[in-house]
């Protein structure tokens, strides 16, 4: 895949940040489909940063691969606050890595009134440090624009989460 310079430029930019730091990173994605953890290792030496990745697109993903509990999703939908949070901090629960981050949302089209397309929540876990929740409403721009917005903001969000460690 061939991403565009307002991507690959932030991941560099974590990647070298993460590899000072001795920070491993995983995903779970939902509405980027993976993009997160395609990005990341497109650069050489991800190896050294990135430890694994989850995309979880459906409920079903999300109960049997990071095992969020069946009425949580149900209480709360997938593109929640709640959902974002548990995702990313399974993650953590799951991997080798330092820092989680965790993307759910409604990439577009359609949505319903109170989730419409461009509403995505974010989770950032990281060990021996609270969890970090974010929602971004970044509009109904067209699915790809969304995916693309959501990966930089994770990226940003993963930056953050380097710096605890530095």
């Amino acid at each position: 895949m061939i991403f565009p310079p307002r991507l690959t430029t932030p991941a560099k930019h974590l990647s070298e940040k993460a590899r000072i730091a001795g920070v491993m990173i995983a995903t779970a994605e939902s509405c980027t489909g993976g993009m997160i953890a395609s990005l990341l290792t497109e650069i050489a030496g991800s190896s050294e940063i990135f430890d694994r990745g989850f995309v979880t697109y459906s409920y079903e993903a999300k109960t049997e691969i990071l095992g969020i509990p069946a009425n949580i999703l149900q209480a709360h939908g997938a593109v929640s606050a709640e959902v974002a949070r548990r995702m990313a901090e399974e993650t953590l629960l799951r991997s080798n890595a330092d820092i989680a981050v965790s993307v759910t949302g409604v990439a577009g089209p359609g949505g319903i009134p109170h989730k419409p397309a461009g509403l995505v929540h974010f989770g950032l876990a990281a060990r021996l440090h609270p969890t970090r929740c974010l929602v971004k409403r970044f509009g109904d721009q067209g699915r790809s624009n969304v995916r693309q917005l959501t990966t930089a903001t994770a990226l940003e969000l993963l930056s953050d989460g380097v710096d605890l460690f530095s």
